[in-house]
């Protein structure tokens, strides 16, 4: 249910964070379009502005053309004169300005043809006109001015003009409503956009206290499992180390009390064997009975037919029985060593562990020299552990190392040491007959042996190595295949904690 409920809140939270990220994506390009898009209408709306004042400025101008003509006719100033002059000459600027602002529309670049039409002629008006005043003619110039009132020039020029002026006022009402719609939207875009970033924050702030909320309960029910997991492990502890303790006991117990029938069975079975020979030889003495004299006494009395074969089956059967007696010896006797180390307490203490392997090689010389093995040691991590305890696992790892090489094949043995996040790792290599993958767990178990058994044991070593290494606060494994050799890796604490690591024992 808690991952479940995780897993929800995960999913909603990386939906929220979609969901905002979709939200300002939107809100940005949608903003920055409409913001772009009443930028041009205001531009279009300001052009319009400036097209009908250029219209207003060039009409102007034609009216100080003709008024300063007509003041120049009437009294001949030279003011007027340079006033006409000055008009005429701004005329055809404001002309071709006016034509570029209107170049965009199809219906005003007509009015301008017929406004430029309409223009030129009346320019060419103002030149005959002054002309006649320069030379002295000035009833001309009047009749003149007089013709030309009559003429539709003048009249043209307003008339196309006024035209212009109301499209260009068209133009100014619907270039502002759509201005003023574009920033209507924008508005909008970014009201609503700031409202959607509001409510996802909120939405947000919702989901983390609701998180923080659960995460608080969570460790608040943490909190209460820790304590009862706490009372339950040392209540487990407690009893598990009971238990331990009443196995060994237990095995100590049966141990010794198998010890005492046993030597009664060794004991029984001398008596046995002295009493077969006596038997047998009574046998023999009968069977060789002189014809007139007491039975034959003293020395060895060769049996014949089947009493042989009885004194030899006899003689394999009370081997049988001694070899086995034997063999439960020596297991009673590893059980017994099994429960007292079971019971030892380590004590730790700074230990050079490549002195301490090297003492444990020294020892081990002669079998090495018999099986032609050489035994490599490198560079070694110190530890701070039990003496005896590594004595025990590095003396039965090389010890089986060099028992298990392959006949007729020079031995190498290699020991190495490193250390990782507070861990010596220790490899013990050979070059021997390996083991196969399938036996790796059987050789762990407590009188288990794997491959051919043809040296001596008991199946013990190795499971008391790991037993060991476990009471130590490390782990073993072995990495080997058939005919390639074996390799034994030991990971043991390089500061080992003795209260703890004993009292789970």
């Amino acid at each position: 249910m808690i991952a479940e409920a995780q897993r929800r809140r995960a999913f909603w939270q990386i939906l929220l964070f979609s969901a905002g990220l979709v939200v300002l994506t939107v809100i940005s390009a949608g903003s920055v379009y409409l913001v772009n898009k009443a930028r041009d209408d205001s531009k279009w709306v300001v052009h319009t502005i400036e097209a009908e004042n250029q219209i207003n400025t060039l009409l102007l101008e034609i009216r100080r053309a003709e008024s300063a003509a007509r003041g120049y006719l009437l009294t001949q100033a030279a003011d007027f004169q340079a006033d006409h002059d000055k008009a005429v000459a701004a005329i055809i600027p404001a002309l071709d300005k006016l034509t570029r602002l209107t170049g965009d529309n199809p219906a005003q670049r007509e009015s301008i043809e017929r406004l430029s039409a309409a223009i030129e002629t009346r320019l060419g008006q103002f030149v005959e006109e002054m002309d006649f005043v320069r030379q002295n003619e000035p009833e001309k110039a009047a009749a003149l001015v007089r013709k030309l009132a009559s003429t539709d020039a003048t009249a043209a020029i307003a008339e196309v003009a006024s035209g212009m002026i109301l499209e260009e006022e068209r133009l100014f009402r619907l270039r502002t409503v759509n201005s003023d719609r574009s920033q209507s939207l924008a508005a909008s875009m970014t009201g609503i956009g700031s409202g959607l970033v509001v409510l996802l924050a909120l939405i947000s702030i919702w989901l983390v206290r609701r998180s923080a909320r659960a995460r608080d309960d969570a460790e608040a029910r943490l909190r209460d499992a820790n304590v009862n997991l706490e009372t339950i492990v040392d209540e487990r502890t407690a009893d598990l180390r009971e238990a331990n303790d009443e196995i060994q006991r237990f095995a100590y117990i049966v141990s010794h009390d198998l010890r005492s029938p046993l030597v009664n069975i060794m004991g029984f079975t001398s008596e046995l064997e002295e009493l077969g020979g006596d038997i047998f030889r009574r046998i023999g003495g009968l069977t060789h009975v002189p014809a007139n004299g007491p039975p034959l006494t003293g020395g060895e009395i060769a049996l014949e037919g089947p009493d042989t074969q009885l004194s030899a089956d006899f003689s394999e059967a009370l081997s049988f029985i001694k070899s086995s007696i034997a063999k439960m010896d020596r297991l009673i006797s590893a059980i017994l060593n099994l429960t007292r180390e079971g019971r030892r307490e380590f004590q730790p203490e700074k230990i050079d562990t490549r002195r301490l392997i090297e003492a444990i090689v020294s020892t081990l010389a002669h079998q090495a020299a018999e099986a032609q093995a050489e035994i490599h040691i490198a560079s070694l991590p110190d530890l701070v552990s039990d003496r005896l305890a590594l004595e025990q696992i590095f003396s039965n790892l090389i010890d089986n190392a060099i028992k298990y090489l392959k006949p007729g094949v020079p031995g190498e043995i290699r020991i190495r040491g490193r250390t990782k996040l507070g861990y010596a790792i220790f490899e013990i290599s050979d070059n021997g007959r390996g083991i196969d993958p399938k036996d790796h767990q059987r050789i762990f178990d407590l009188f288990r042996r794997a491959g051919t058994q043809d040296k001596p044991g008991q199946g013990i070593g190795l499971a008391h190595v790991r037993a060991l290494v476990r009471r130590l606060g490390g782990t073993m494994s072995v990495s080997s295949e058939l005919n390639t050799g074996s390799s034994f890796t030991i990971t043991l604490p390089i500061s080992w904690n003795a209260s703890n690591r004993n009292a789970d024992q």
